[in-house]
């Protein structure tokens, strides 16, 4: 500002002060030659260079020591201050500049302490003003880079003298953004990238530095790399990401935008991944029925696509193929096939993948009975792989193989109720299959019993003992104790050819344990049936029921019973009442409802078996109800339209009634008389009546009663017609009677009342009934005051006689009464 105040001033102002113009001496010194009387404006600077040691020295001042300059750093667009030494109040302070490369000073600015002037040609360094001695440098400028030179005259001791400062101005410039530049920023893997980091201006030294931030990861700086120029040879897969470079002078330190390197590679050989996991030798392997998952990664840039082919045949296209639910055909090769589109290159890796699949069903356990041991057997065959079996026992654990495995203990040294374990292991099972053995004798004894086969040719021998683990082994034996054929597990089987010479013989089943001491046996003796009844003799009265009761005593072979009947037929039950009901060795004969026709006489019981035959007899005595009493039809009469009859009857003599029964006929008995039909059954002991209906009017019927003890019919009775009911005349009349009173009363009623309203009628009858003049009121209530005034009117009326009161015809009224029988 002060320098703008002196450019601004008059031109004619003087400074009443010396000046001094600088010159260069023979040393190559400056020398200055002082003045009067100057303006300011008329200043002029002579510019010397010091030539030998680079350096401003003032010679005004004999013995005074050379002055070095003093270097001075400012930054562009910034501010410097450059202080005029410190001697106090110059009388004129003059500024000079020589730009780096240049032996020509430039003025730049002059004061006297009142008045300033900045040289027209200082603007290009900056923003330039003094401040006292001082000058100011705004907005520093590039162009300001040299060397200032300060001159101060001033007085001292009465004398001129003259004082200089020297500076040397550094002008620092900020360095600009970098900028990554990329020899090639899509370089296949192998090739050399040259990266370099461009800034546009700065002071130098600059000093450079680079990070790299890879897709996945940390940020990384590179460490040791300060150059401008970075060079990845060869480039690889690792050098993939964004790049950042950052420069840094004395100014300030500024960073660029990242930059991606994208590096090109692969595929690489494809990796074949199962999941859920399962690996073997081969390959990989699933279970059968779950889901399956291959996937296939393959590292490439850009990414890889991807095609699944099994045997040889595409099955899918994307990086992972899915088997919703595995199955045995499943089993195959799958190769997984990678291509870089970008590159067109392509690789392949081929896996084996095995289905496995458990055996079906459980484990199976069982349990061998040897000699003097026990053999346990735990079998589960099938599946893939095998399963692996292991016993376990009370004592520990036993041995372990596939599919099958054995273990054999000592029977001596097992106790009833051991519990032994087969486990059962596979790969595509989740949880252990188990089966479980209990070792326990079988209770009890063995059974024996008998059979023949159809025909009776052969006998069976048959012998069981159930339960136990392991089961009993059994085995038939004779009378001598030979064995007789090959024994069994659990049960045990002979067959004999039937024989008559059997009969009497003993054979004995003999059943054996690992953990029964002695053996177990059970024996029989094959002999003819035996037979034997209840009663010889069996009475019942007639409509009940009879058993017959037969029972086996012996046989063996078990004897097949059946009954013969009266005609030395077999019994077919549910044929004419007969029930067979077999009970163990027996077998009852029922008879329901016997009848002394059908079911009386002699029944026989067979039995027969391979050996012989046996028969009992029972005879059957069916005896009748005794004969009721005889009944007499006491009243038998038609009702009053012959649809109906009231019957009575009674009874004579002795003899029990059970009910009684009546029978009609629609016509007379005789000869071609209809058949007797029953009219009415199950009539009560006590009744002696009964009213029989619907009968047909046009139709003659005859009625007989008979008299019933349980199933025993009396004799009927007589057989008649109904009668025709008595006629009676007297409730006829009294009918009539009283039919005939109600009408006369009421036709005398209907005449009285007549009469009462029409006296000119009936005179007579009216002055019988009511006097006139009552009469004449009564009309008159009835009939009104002007009825009452006319009636008055034709009783006054002289001449007038009884006789002539009237015009009207007698009324005659004839009651006709009908009496209906």
């Amino acid at each position: 500002m002060a320098a703008q105040r002196a450019l601004r001033r008059p031109p004619g102002l003087l400074l009443l002060t010396l000046f001094c113009l600088l010159h260069l001496g023979a040393s190559g010194s400056f020398f200055c030659t002082c003045g009067a009387s100057l303006s300011v404006e008329s200043i002029n600077f002579i510019p010397l260079l010091d030539t030998g040691q680079g350096a401003l020295r003032d010679h005004g001042t004999p013995g005074q020591p050379e002055e070095v300059a003093a270097s001075i750093q400012g930054v562009r667009g910034s501010s410097v201050e450059l202080a005029c030494g410190s001697q106090p109040a110059p009388l004129v302070v003059f500024w000079s500049f020589i730009p780096l490369g240049s032996l020509i000073p430039q003025p730049v600015a002059v004061t006297n302490g009142a008045d300033s002037k900045v040289e027209a040609g200082a603007l290009a360094l900056g923003a330039v003003s003094l401040r006292n001695n001082s000058l100011v440098l705004g907005e520093l400028q590039e162009s300001a880079r040299g060397h200032f030179l300060c001159q101060a005259l001033h007085v001292a001791g009465g004398q001129l003298h003259t004082a200089h400062s020297h500076f040397s101005l550094t002008v620092l410039v900020p360095v600009s953004k970098p900028q990554v530049r990329l020899s090639e920023s899509s370089p296949v893997e192998g090739t050399s990238v040259v990266a370099t980091c461009a800034v546009r201006e700065g002071t130098e030294p600059v000093v450079f530095a680079w990070r790299h931030q890879p897709p996945r990861g940390p940020e990384e700086s590179l460490v040791g790399v300060t150059e401008r120029l970075f060079q990845l040879d060869p480039v690889n897969r690792t050098h993939l990401g964004w790049y950042v470079c950052s420069a840094r002078n004395a100014v300030n330190r500024l960073s660029s935008d990242e930059a991606f390197l994208d590096v090109i590679y692969g595929p690489d050989d494809p990796v074949i991944t199962l999941d859920p996991p399962g690996f073997t030798e081969e390959g990989f392997w699933a279970s059968e029925k779950e889901e399956v998952s291959l996937s296939c990664l393959a590292a490439s840039n850009p990414p890889s696509h991807y095609a699944w082919l099994r045997d040889h045949t595409q099955v899918h296209t994307g990086p992972t193929y899915t088997i919703t639910s595995a199955s045995r055909a499943h089993t195959g090769q799958y190769t997984c096939l990678a291509h870089n589109s970008r590159l067109d290159t392509r690789t392949q890796t081929t896996v084996q993948l095995t289905i496995y699949y458990p055996p079906e069903g459980q484990p199976s356990c069982a349990v061998l009975p040897t000699s003097g041991a026990v053999t346990l057997v735990c079998t589960w065959p099938g599946g893939l792989p095998a399963a692996q079996l292991q016993w376990e026992g009370p004592r520990g654990t036993g041995p372990t193989a596939l599919s099958n495995v054995t273990w054999s203990h000592a029977a001596a040294q097992l106790p009833s109720s051991s519990a032994f374990t087969c486990t059962g292991r596979h790969a595509a099972l989740a949880r252990l299959a188990l089966c479980r053995v209990t070792l326990w004798e079988p209770l009890r004894t063995p059974t024996c019993w008998t059979t023949a086969t159809t025909g009776d040719q052969f006998i069976v021998l048959s012998c069981e003992w159930p339960g136990g683990e392991p089961p009993a082994l059994l085995s038939w034996l004779d009378g001598q104790q030979r064995p007789l054929g090959s024994g069994g597990s659990s049960r045990a089987v002979h067959v004999l050819r039937a024989q008559g010479d059997l009969a009497g013989r003993e054979f004995t089943c003999r059943g054996t344990h690992p953990l029964r001491v002695p053996d177990a046996h059970c024996r029989l003796q094959l002999e003819a049936p035996q037979l034997a009844v209840a009663e010889p003799r069996v009475s019942v009265l007639e409509g009940e029921e009879a058993w017959l009761e037969c029972a086996l005593l012996g046989g063996m072979p078990p004897a097949q019973l059946h009954w013969l009947g009266p005609q030395q037929l077999p019994v077919e039950p549910g044929t004419s009442g007969f029930v067979l009901h077999p009970e163990g060795a027996q077998l009852r004969l029922g008879i329901r409802g016997a009848d002394p026709a059908h079911h009386q006489g002699t029944y026989q019981c067979v039995a027969r078996n391979t050996l012989g035959n046996s028969s009992q007899s029972v005879v059957l005595e069916v005896l009748r109800y005794p004969a009721p009493p005889n009944v007499t039809i006491s009243r038998l009469t038609y009702g009053r339209h012959r649809t109906e009859v009231q019957l009575q009857w009674a009874t004579k003599g002795p003899g029990n009634l059970t009910g009684f029964l009546v029978q009609r006929t629609a016509s007379v008995p005789g000869p071609g008389a209809g058949a007797w039909e029953t009219a009415a059954g199950d009539i009560e002991p006590e009744s002696r009546a009964r009213r029989l209906g619907g009968l047909d009017p046009g139709v003659l019927y005859a009625f007989r009663v008979l008299a019933l003890n349980h199933r025993t019919t009396g004799h009927p009775s007589e057989v008649k017609i109904p009668a025709d009911p008595p006629f009676s005349a007297y409730p006829a009349v009294l009918g009539a009677a009283g039919t005939g009173m109600v009408v006369a009363t009421v036709a005398s009623l209907l005449v009285f009342q007549y009469a009462v309203r029409h006296p000119e009628t009936f005179p007579r009858l009216c002055q019988l009934l009511v006097p006139m003049e009552q009469s004449h009121q009564q009309r008159g209530s009835v009939e009104g005051p002007e009825a009452q005034a006319g009636g008055e009117t034709l009783s006054t009326i002289p001449g007038l006689g009884p006789a002539q009161e009237s015009t009207d015809e007698p009324v005659n009224v004839t009651i006709t009464v009908t009496a209906t029988p």
